[in-house]
């Protein structure tokens, strides 16, 4: 038996939220250069993180490779202030805000705490406020809010496309399934 794709505007499905982006804000968002950037730059930091994450890991664990968590967790700072940078670009060009749009305030109230502690690392880093496994300590503190922040944005991304096959399905153009049904999100 081939269960019905649930529909997007079925009954019952309870008070909508409003759409993430506006048609103004979806096309600027799919014309901006800066959109492509934050897709590159997302994995990037994603892969720099769990090499640091192991690298820190290891050293906890074995009291080896200090140099090379060190390292690794300064570069992922690096790449965080530079997504953090970029990311402001592109809320500015998609919302005509810096930073604390409407649809990414929270992730952004997040983030605040991200840099913070990424930044916390490398104060205690360079004034030697911290022994090496209290830097390690700091950093794994860091990184398990960047996990939270990105995991906020994944959601943002699994909503966002929602509400494009919402939009697609209300417009008719629903995408289809291999068996040619259409696609229920």
């Amino acid at each position: 038996m081939n269960p019905q794709p649930r529909r997007l505007d079925a009954p019952g499905d309870g008070p909508r939220r409003p759409p993430l982006y506006t048609p103004t804000e979806r096309a600027r968002r799919d014309g901006s250069v800066w959109t492509l950037v934050q897709g590159i730059l997302a994995p990037i930091q994603f892969l720099v993180f769990i090499v640091s994450a192991l690298l820190v890991l290891r050293y906890l664990a074995w009291g080896e490779g200090l140099t090379a968590a060190t390292v690794s967790v300064v570069v992922k700072t690096l790449v965080l202030y530079t997504i953090m940078i970029t990311g402001c670009i592109w809320e500015k060009v998609v919302f005509d805000r810096w930073l604390f749009a409407p649809a990414f305030f929270w992730e952004d109230v997040f983030s605040m705490l991200v840099l913070a502690l990424h930044t916390g690392y490398l104060v205690a880093l360079g004034t030697g406020a911290l022994g090496p496994r209290g830097l390690m300590i700091l950093a794994l503190a860091a990184y398990a809010t960047y996990a939270i922040n990105a995991a906020q944005f994944i959601w943002k991304l699994r909503m966002a496309r929602l509400d494009m096959a919402r939009a697609d399905a209300q417009a008719g153009r629903g995408r289809k399934t291999l068996s040619g049904q259409g696609v229920a999100a």
